[in-house]
């Protein structure tokens, strides 16, 4: 899962950290959920103050959850793009998938087992806090703490696509039937049941209870069964594209832009004489770093004028966005989705020179030609 608009917080371990506009709601929805469990152990200013202090350190519990997930996936091979907090917790945006069933299974069980180690902890410290002030603030906070870690390790366990449980019994079946196409729609499929399950059981509670924390159960079985749904159509999808890899389809030796060319350099290049709408930024030595558009240069917010750099235009190419040409196909449109005339993917030799460019029309092509049983690259190119 890709989520655009994210603030950078930083790196932990390596790995880059951002949060989406949609945390500060989580923020604010576990703070008044906090403070209304502690109601009546303490004055109003206290109480908020430890609700505040307990919700934040319910996001880091969510950031250690994820952490987890990240570093056991780059220890076995895996790239990670970076973690977002949002308002569902937190997603860790993988540029590959693991390559075989024992990693895929590490990977998927090290964050449930991270949040029920947190809660155990947590529980010790709420047991000496509870010496000291029975009943008290902090004490309730922990205990409250502590039981949302154990229930998002149980809840992360169930056994559904995109949750850790589904990933679980996505690497089992991988494992023991060594099909992964089988075992990837048995894990989305179950996805797909287990959000219609929790929309069901929302809204039985709000017309049954008039309980509205039901929405919370429909909005996230919503989520669940949108996501199970997009993982099988991506399991197809890589069923289809089978060995297909992006050197297979891409423009080799694609026209591309200096970063340091200025727009007039820009608009007197051979580019503007070419068909393409969408075009590499490289730096001075040859390396991707941006992408460029025509669209770009009508929606620029700074005044176009003849000494505007490219770099000042263009928009920074996202690691995902930059792959080798030994890379499936499958794997590079799983983790990153391009807007025609907008986007493009670089590719690179082992130096990191630019040696290809694929647009969203030459995804599109290979998948259409593929469903078809033609060839993934045609005669010629368009972009």
């Amino acid at each position: 899962m890709q989520i655009r608009s994210t603030v950078p917080l930083g790196r932990i371990a390596g790995i880059r950290i951002g949060a989406h506009w949609s945390a500060a709601v989580t923020v604010g929805l576990f703070t008044w959920i906090l403070a209304t469990f502690l109601r009546g152990t303490a004055g109003a200013g206290i109480i908020w103050a430890a609700a505040i202090v307990g919700a934040l350190g319910l996001i880091a519990c969510l950031l250690a959850h994820e952490l987890a997930h990240s570093i056991v996936a780059t220890r076995n091979g895996v790239h990670v793009e970076r973690i977002v907090l949002w308002l569902l917790g937190g997603a860790s945006e993988l540029t590959d998938e693991p390559k075989d069933a024992r990693t895929d299974l590490r990977v998927a069980l090290v964050g449930p087992a991270t949040s029920l180690i947190l809660g155990v902890m947590i529980y010790g410290a709420a047991a000496v806090s509870s010496v000291f002030s029975p009943g008290g603030p902090v004490t309730e906070t922990l205990v409250w703490l502590g039981t949302v870690n154990v229930v998002l390790a149980v809840f992360n366990m169930l056994p559904g696509a995109p949750l850790d449980g589904g990933r679980v019994v996505r690497a089992v079946i991988w494992w023991r039937s060594g099909d992964r196409l089988r075992a990837e729609t048995a894990a989305a499929r179950t996805g797909q049941v287990l959000g219609m399950t929790l929309g069901g059981i929302g809204s039985a509670e709000i017309i049954a209870f008039r309980d509205f924390g039901g929405l919370w159960l429909i909005l996230l079985g919503l989520f669940l069964y949108s996501a199970a749904n997009s993982e099988l159509t991506l399991a197809g999808l890589r069923h289809r594209l089978g060995a297909i890899t992006i050197g297979d389809i891409m423009t080799p030796a694609p026209r591309m832009a200096d970063a340091a060319w200025t727009l007039d350099q820009l608009l007197r290049s051979d580019l503007v004489y070419t068909h393409h709408h969408v075009f590499p930024v490289v730096d001075q030595n040859g390396h991707p770093c941006a992408v460029l558009a025509w669209a770009d240069l009508l929606r620029t917010r700074t005044r176009p004028h003849p000494g505007l750099r490219v770099a000042d235009i263009a928009r920074p190419l996202p690691p995902a966005a930059i792959a080798r040409a030994d890379d499936l196909l499958a794997d590079v449109i799983s983790r990153i989705v391009l807007r025609p005339n907008l986007d493009a993917v670089a590719v690179t030799d082992p130096t990191g020179r630019l040696t290809g460019l694929v647009t969203a029309t030459d995804l599109a092509l290979a998948c259409n030609r593929s469903a078809l049983g033609l060839p993934t690259h045609p005669s010629t190119n368009t972009h």
